[in-house]
């Protein structure tokens, strides 16, 4: 069974179409969701938490239909909003209690698991301070306790690095990466840093005017780009790169040192290996260079 499903979904605001037949599966794993701002990704995350219902087509999350049957779906399922979503005069503790006192759990037990989740997002005594204390990042990181204080299967993250500074941002994408590959929850990522996609999904949804324009693994949509590759020699460099250039070859110097070279369509890449060897020289680095998911994307929208 599909974790998330729609099928030729439609959303209106008024007479901007919002989403335009949007068709895609989830099945598991880490999925990034890139499109540029208003491309309709927010409006997408708010269908599947049942807050805007359908013109059109059907959307379910673990087979539950939506908006019908959202209560049961949000049972399942955690949120982080990109917008701040914290009270700010109360502390940690004590909000994250109430969220789970909200899904069911006895106070005892909400309180509890408060203090796992806080500790599993590095929130240390500061818990107990009120939140209008906190930074844009320690809010962040409350943000993302509340999504996960009743241990859901499907996350929904809206920008969950926006305000870390470096060594924050790589902290809490290795947390979502653990929840995914330890843990077996599954991730919907919203996010504009392609980085932070790549870090931690291995399939992405590209959203562009409301709708779906590419989709796939990481992997299949970043493969090597043809007859351009990097690579490094032992010695005799400018040698080899004369004989590079008299067969054909395009030539850059890239800023590690390396070449990038761009053979002609009628080498064969063992070309490369033949002249280092009459240029009593050896191939010490040799990679073919792939397409960037920062190309992908742009490609996608139509944008070079």
């Amino acid at each position: 069974m599909a974790i998330v499903e729609l099928n030729n979904v439609e959303v209106s605001y008024g007479a901007i179409k919002a989403l335009r037949g949007v068709t895609c599966t989830v099945e598991g794993g880490a999925v990034g969701l890139l499109g540029p701002n208003g491309a309709g990704k927010s409006t997408l995350l708010r269908t599947l938490l049942g807050f805007i219902r359908a013109d059109a087509g059907e959307a379910s999350l673990f087979g539950y239909r939506l908006p019908a049957e959202a209560l049961e779906a949000r049972q399942r399922l955690g949120y982080m909003p990109e917008r701040d979503a914290v009270a700010r005069k109360v502390s940690a503790v004590s909000f994250l209690t109430y969220c789970g006192c909200l899904f069911g759990m006895q106070r005892s037990d909400a309180m509890e698991r408060a203090h796992e989740v806080l500790n599993y997002v590095g929130m240390g005594d500061s818990r107990y301070r009120k939140m209008q204390t906190y930074s844009t990042g320690m809010c962040q990181r409350i943000k993302f306790a509340q999504a996960l204080v009743h241990d859901p299967k499907l996350l929904l993250l809206d920008e969950p690095t926006n305000g870390l500074d470096p060594e924050g941002r790589l902290e809490m994408l290795e947390l979502i990466k653990e929840l995914v590959t330890k843990r077996g929850v599954t991730v919907l990522l919203s996010s504009h840093l392609l980085p932070d996609v790549e870090h931690v999904c291995d399939h992405v949804l590209v959203i562009h005017q409301g709708r779906i324009v590419r989709e796939g693994s990481i992997g299949e949509l970043t493969t090597a780009r043809e007859n351009l590759f990097e690579i490094r020699v032992r010695e005799h460099q400018e040698a080899y790169r004369n004989a590079l250039e008299t067969a054909g070859c395009v030539l850059q110097t890239l800023p590690n040192g390396n070449l990038l070279v761009e053979k002609p369509a009628r080498l064969e890449p063992r070309v490369f290996f033949e002249l280092a060897r009459a240029q009593n020289t050896h191939v010490r680095h040799f990679v073919a260079v792939r397409h960037r998911l920062e190309e992908v994307f742009m490609q996608a929208i139509g944008r070079h």
